[in-house]
């Protein structure tokens, strides 16, 4: 499995921007497609994005569609999620996942491995 560490997340403004960055561990990551999702308190964990193996495609989810973006540098072994015009809605523990899978849809249990999570708060 691939071990996954989160980083970036913190306090924003409303109408502000972060960009979260999930490092992954091993020599494999290029095989892997990488999703994001996020849990707020007394809510179930949420689906927010995923990218191809590649990079070459992007899903996401429809409340943050438009404002979010994934991208992964497989060099690096790293995905990220930008992310603007946040809202205070937003606010969440957010987690990287990665799964093997070659059809994924929105459903954590698609995914195998996840990361601790990163708190993002927006303020109003």
């Amino acid at each position: 499995q691939v071990q996954l560490v989160e980083s970036g997340g913190g306090l924003v403004q409303a109408g502000g921007s972060l960009r979260l960055s999930c490092a992954a561990s091993g020599r494999t990551f290029s095989t892997y497609a990488m999703g994001w999702f996020r849990q707020a308190p007394g809510k179930e964990r949420e689906y927010v994005a995923h990218i191809s193996r590649s990079g070459m495609s992007t899903w996401y989810a429809d409340s943050v569609n438009g404002r979010f973006a994934v991208s992964r540098d497989n060099a690096k072994n790293t995905v990220y999620l930008q992310m603007n015009s946040l809202k205070p809605e937003d606010t969440a523990v957010y987690y990287c996942a990665a799964t093997y899978k070659t059809f994924v849809s929105g459903d954590p249990s698609d995914f195998g491995s996840w990361g601790q999570g990163t708190q993002v708060t927006v303020s109003s």
